[in-house]
């Protein structure tokens, strides 16, 4: 995880350029754009070598996300899950896994997606991990589970730029190609916000 954050980092950092350099006026341009882009490239490849590796991919209507496989605890099949009082929508409520009280989050309503009847492929992935600077094991309501699905370096991409445009991506690791399409690579753990998180650990 270290390593993604790093990465991601530098991909999004400026080349540093030194405006006094001694190349002839004519060829700056060129080489500025030359250098940038060769950066750029080797910032791309660094963030796509740390993404490399297994997920566990699940469907929401149409579309695919990943989770990494080390985050991944268990996955169950939906059973009753009993509401908390005055709970934000997404928490679904908790349930009791073998004596262990779990909250779950229904990511189609964290995504702003339409809530849609269960299905007997509707499932509740368990996945742990760090947010807040806490360990938390939730539960995450999804439509379907696909399979658990190795993606190398070459075939990540680094996640899309919305500009200015008033859009949290920053849970999206990457953006996997596969025969099937593409898959979102989810940081799990940054889907929620502080507040969401802290309602989170609470029902925990």
């Amino acid at each position: 995880m270290l390593e993604q954050m790093k990465a991601r980092e530098s991909f999004g950092n400026r080349l540093a350029i030194d405006p006094w350099g001694s190349a002839p006026e004519g060829s700056k341009g060129s080489e500025m754009s030359e250098s940038g882009a060769a950066a750029a490239d080797a910032e791309r490849g660094d963030l796509a070598q740390a993404l490399a590796g297994k997920y566990m991919t699940f469907r929401l209507a149409d579309e695919a996300y990943g989770i990494e496989i080390v985050k991944v605890r268990e996955i169950i099949g939906l059973m009753t899950i009993t509401r908390v009082p005055r709970a934000p929508e997404f928490l679904r409520g908790v349930i009791n896994l073998r004596g262990k009280v779990i909250p779950v989050m229904d990511l189609r309503v964290k995504f702003g997606m339409p809530t849609v009847e269960a299905t007997d492929q509707t499932v509740i992935i368990v996945v742990q991990c760090v947010t807040q600077g806490r360990t938390l094991t939730m539960g995450v309501l999804v439509d379907q589970v696909v399979e658990v699905l190795s993606i190398g370096a070459t075939h990540i991409e680094p996640p899309p730029s919305f500009g200015d445009a008033a859009i949290d991506a920053s849970f999206i690791l990457g953006i996997g190609k596969t025969q099937g399409g593409v898959v979102f690579l989810l940081d799990i753990g940054m889907v929620l916000s502080g507040q969401e998180a802290a309602a989170m650990l609470s029902a925990a």
